[in-house]
């Protein structure tokens, strides 16, 4: 299937977040459709990790889009973010869940156990992703998004999920009824 070019993330964020909805992360023989993201803003969003500027953890989100950020959280998980926005101007979109669609056996052997890829922490477990994968180009290479081809289906809309700053910013979205969204 075709990798999303670097153009479809140089793009206003929120638009970015709401079309990577329905198209598959890929990394080696594990996929999963994307489900649910949140989309983290250049200006006027005190949760974006990019608020306080360029420091040497966020410094890919003001590079190129189509890069990943990937940080820790809870000093045990990993969160991939997608870069968006011209360089220079800062946005990312988080990824919070996945709909497993390739390597499936290789997700559960990972996992082991409920809520496969509900969740940002637990997606980047599924699929292997790690610290290694910080600043990798999601236009080229092993971890990447395709666009395949999905059933129509509707975009639902609500606040962020466990910030506490800008939290009232209705900038999640996901797919309304699909059973792998994260809550």
């Amino acid at each position: 299937m075709p990798i999303l070019p670097r153009e479809f993330y140089a793009r206003d964020t929120v638009t970015v977040a709401r079309e990577l909805l329905g198209k598959v992360l890929v990394h080696g023989a594990t996929a999963g459709r994307i489900v649910e993201v949140e989309a983290y803003l250049s200006e006027g969003d005190l949760a974006a990790h990019s608020a306080r500027g360029i420091t040497p953890r966020t410094k890919v989100i003001f590079g190129p889009p189509g890069h990943a950020y990937v940080y820790l959280i809870y000093g045990m998980y990993r969160c991939l973010n997608i870069v968006a926005e011209a360089e220079g101007r800062a946005g990312c979109v988080l990824l919070r869940a996945l709909e497993p669609v390739a390597g499936e056996d290789v997700i559960r052997q990972r996992r082991r156990g409920k809520g496969l890829t509900n969740g940002p922490g637990k997606l980047t477990l599924a699929l292997g992703i790690g610290s290694e994968h910080y600043g990798a180009d999601i236009t080229s290479g092993e971890l990447r998004v395709e666009d395949w081809p999905v059933e129509p289906f509707e975009i639902a809309v609500s606040p962020r999920i466990g910030i506490t700053l800008s939290k009232d910013l209705p900038l999640r979205f996901y797919i309304n009824g699909n059973p792998h969204v994260s809550g």
